[in-house]
């Protein structure tokens, strides 16, 4: 078959720009084959190489002495005592679940979870955090319907619980949807396996699924903006096997306990490619592929189909040659693919031969670690203008708002479709804070959440950076949990902008600060940019997941709101309402500032939450729709009224951060008065919970209308 020539408008195709392919000449010293092409387009896109984005990465804290694995390698390893470890990352998929919503989500959550087991942990929760346009919009609907679809239907078969997550709706998503997902696995902490390759002449075995046409090109169509050709790029989707990887992870954990694994790999973007490409780059190792023995399940594959596709379920490693029939025997047991297609070499060498003719002959390190690397220029964000004046209103009249927008509602509609209980072991449905998983055979727990307010991230970026950290940190503590790491998932627009570099820039400078000072270092992550379409950018989103350990099940503090229960505020209300869930909702306004996030005020207040948890029977952090939300939301979860004494705008839907709800009885609610008192930490008695209505100052509705709103008016908006 005759290779297609090299022309300007096949370098641009592949998201090359022509400084880049010059580059390429310089590095090779003669024009590429199409294979070649492909490989370094794959290689050196923005999906795989960072090019935008490796000189901030740099300056996140990845360190620390619960730190087993930092970024760098498939997922992030966390110390969790007992020499166990929890193994986690999450990871975006958001242009492929906008061309094709259930495949592209489905798919999604397959490669997290193979990054998980990869590392040799078995899989144990999931979550996602999604973001869509406005609910009005034509092709919002759809979306929400098949991502959800597509999130339920791969995770429920593979059989992983679905613990937690967030939904938001915006118009600056109407072109361009996000599917973050999340997946956090247990593994021995002696027992972590690696992708470095080492040893020369060691076999380079593929694993899984056979290789199809799915998903060619993928990586390079995620770097890049879309436009109205996006029907044409459905092909460049790939096509999820939930009961395959299912196997998938039987075998690859089964094959780790035989000992014949020297390092493993996913194949995720880019496929084939970027798998063999940085084994052998960490292992400082050429690498020789002979395609011919790749396992295809089309017919005349050509060497850059097969070195580009993304089809799903499948793995490369390397192998120690002596035990070949032992592993061979597991995947034959699992009826999957175990084909050696080709060995580690010496010289810093990456060989393609297809049927005895060379395809590519490149220098294997200038694939990886010498990928371009930009300084873009980028400028801060401008101040944002003070808030106008934002009148006073029924403040039972601001809560229905809120409750009527699918933003605030309950998103049973949306768990529901999601196994949360597979496992046995999830200690808390979502819902209502960060979700909860035992730890399998001990009394420990693991806590997880996903967190960031992207309007917070527009007006401020350091603020709104900070702010993702900080409340991801409260939720974790506000169920008992001490936050541990975190993983980041980076969701911007066209980076090549100024004002766009600079949004991501003022992110990771305030997601930077926040982690040193909550001691939750990032341990993996994903940035995902030309998050755009026709120009038009998300708001910027950068995700934190973040995962805390209980060392008891008996330190969980529950949601155990009572008849007669005192609620108090832990935290100092200063009334702020700038980019507020109230100013969205109700007056469709979107000004003033983010709200000011002390870091070392958010670390004193959560330590007193975990310092006095046996007083409290249950906590929430306040967050969006500040106090009035989150009373409501413990009252309609315990089915019991409650009565707030403040009904000022500002007291009861502004957003002042480093704030929890607390309900406790009366005489324990002195007791957590006088420790407050000593510990110098803000504590006020805001009302109880008590009664059928929901009641502030003279206002008051029935607490069942008002759940009724909260718990239908998500699917009314979208299903």
């Amino acid at each position: 078959m005759q290779e297609p020539a090299i022309t300007p408008d096949l370098i641009a195709a592949h998201g090359l720009k022509p400084d880049e392919y010059d580059m390429i000449l310089e590095i090779i010293g003669r024009e590429p084959t199409f294979t070649e092409l492909g490989i370094f387009s794959a290689m050196w896109n923005e999906h795989c190489s960072y090019k935008s984005s490796k000189k901030w990465l740099r300056t996140l804290p990845t360190s620390g002495p619960q730190v087993i694995c930092g970024p760098g390698e498939n997922a992030g390893v966390v110390d969790i005592g007992d020499g166990q470890a929890v193994v986690f990352k999450m990871e975006s998929h958001n242009h492929p679940s906008y061309i094709e919503p259930y495949q592209g989500a489905a798919t999604g959550v397959g490669g997290i979870l193979r990054d998980v087991f990869t590392m040799g942990a078995r899989p144990i929760a999931s979550m996602n955090a999604l973001s869509f346009g406005e609910p009005g919009h034509h092709k919002t609907r759809q979306l929400v319907n098949g991502v959800v679809e597509g999130i339920g239907g791969y995770g429920n078969c593979f059989g992983v619980p679905c613990v937690g997550g967030e939904v938001r709706f915006h118009p600056a998503y109407n072109g361009n949807c996000l599917v973050n997902a999340f997946a956090a696995g247990l593994a021995d902490s002696d027992k972590i396996f690696y992708s470095a390759a080492s040893g020369v002449g060691m076999p380079v075995v593929y694993l899984g699924a056979k290789t199809g046409r799915d998903g060619v090109g993928g990586a390079t169509m995620a770097s890049a903006e879309f436009d109205d050709t996006i029907e044409e790029k459905r092909p460049t989707v790939q096509v999820g096997d939930p009961f395959t990887e299912k196997r998938l992870m039987e075998a690859t954990l089964e094959l780790m306990q035989t000992g014949a694994v020297i390092s493993i790999q996913d194949m995720g973007a880019a496929g084939l490619t970027c798998s063999a490409v940085e084994m052998g780059d960490k292992g400082g190792l050429g690498v020789r592929l002979d395609l011919e023995n790749v396992p295809q399940r089309e017919e005349n594959m050509t060497a850059y189909e097969m070195m580009l596709s993304e089809s799903q379920e499948r793995m490369l490693m390397v192998l120690k040659p002596q035990l070949e029939a032992e592993a061979r025997a597991v995947f034959e047991k699992w009826d999957l693919d175990f084909a050696i297609v080709g060995e580690t070499i010496a010289e810093d060498r990456f060989l393609i031969v297809h049927n005895g003719e060379v395809k590519a002959d490149l220098v294997l390190s200038k694939l990886s670690s010498t990928a371009p690397e930009y300084d873009r220029p980028w400028v801060a964000t401008p101040e944002a203008e003070e808030l106008a004046e934002v009148p006073q209103i029924d403040p039972i009249d601001g809560l229905r708002a809120l409750l009527a927008s699918p933003n605030y509602a309950g998103k049973q509609w949306v768990y529901e479709q999601y196994d949360t209980m597979v496992m046995a072991d999830t200690a808390r449905t979502p819902g209502l804070g960060a979700g909860m998983v035992r730890v399998h055979g001990t009394d420990k727990a693991l806590a997880f959440t996903s967190d960031v307010t992207p309007r917070y991230v527009r007006a401020n970026p350091v603020e709104g950076g900070k702010q993702a950290v900080a409340e991801a940190y409260r939720n974790l503590t506000s169920v008992g949990a001490k936050p541990l790491a975190t993983t980041d998932n980076l969701n911007f627009g066209n980076p090549e902008k100024p004002e766009i570099m600079g949004q991501f820039v003022g992110a990771i400078q305030g997601i930077g600060e926040a982690v040193a000072a909550l001691d939750m270092p990032i341990v993996s992550g994903n940035v995902s940019l030309y998050n755009e379409t026709d120009g038009q950018a998300i708001l910027p989103t950068p995700t934190i997941g973040a995962v805390g350990l209980l060392s008891h099940t008996d330190e969980i503090i529950g949601n155990e709101v009572r008849e007669g229960h005192v609620a108090l505020v832990i935290g100092e209300t200063n009334g702020h309402l700038g980019q507020s869930a109230l100013l969205a909702e109700v007056f469709n306004r979107e000004d003033g500032d983010a709200p000011h996030v002390d870091l070392d005020v958010e670390k004193r207040n959560g330590e007193f939450i975990l310092a006095n948890r046996e007083m409290i029977k249950a906590c929430t952090d306040l967050g969006d729709g500040g106090l009035a939300l989150a009373a409501f939301e413990l009252a309609e979860a315990a089915g019991v009224g409650v009565h707030l004494d403040d009904a000022s705008t500002e007291f009861l839907f502004g957003e002042d951060q480093a704030r929890y709800l607390v309900a406790c009885n009366f005489d324990q609610a002195e007791a957590l008065m006088i420790a407050a008192g000593q510990a110098g930490v803000p504590l006020v008695s805001v009302g109880r919970f008590t009664g059928e209505t929901v009641k502030v100052g003279n206002s008051e509705a029935s607490l069942e209308e008002l759940a009724a709103t909260f718990r239908n008016s998500f699917a009314e908006a979208v299903a």
